[in-house]
């Protein structure tokens, strides 16, 4: 299991995540392909999230991206959000400031 720093563990909820190699931009595993919005994640049950990162890194367009791991979701959040601060930091930008949010955009890649 590939945990990084996401503290995943046996129970609960992920998302997959990734950096496009083209720009480096972080991008979320949606139902098709890859997003940018962490909103339009595919949530998989933490029992299934290794099978899945397997078919993410095998999968063809897995060569578009780099660095393909799992990322345990809050329980208590309303919408998707990631429990660690580094991985909300990911999906929402900087917590300094809005501006240096990501902008999300309607399309998947």
């Amino acid at each position: 299991m590939d945990v990084r720093n996401n503290r995943r563990d046996m129970t609960g909820a992920s998302v997959i995540t990734a950096n496009r190699l083209l720009d480096g931009r972080i991008v979320w595993l949606a139902p098709q392909g890859w997003s940018e919005a962490i909103s339009q994640a595919r949530v998989f049950d933490n029992a299934a999230v290794e099978d899945a990162i397997k078919q993410a890194k095998a999968a063809a367009d897995a060569r578009t991206v780099v660095g393909i791991y799992g990322v345990q979701l809050d329980p208590d959040a309303t919408q998707i959000t990631p429990l660690t601060v580094r991985e909300r930091i990911r999906a929402f930008g900087p917590s300094v400031h809005p501006d240096f949010a990501p902008v999300e955009t309607p399309h998947v890649h």
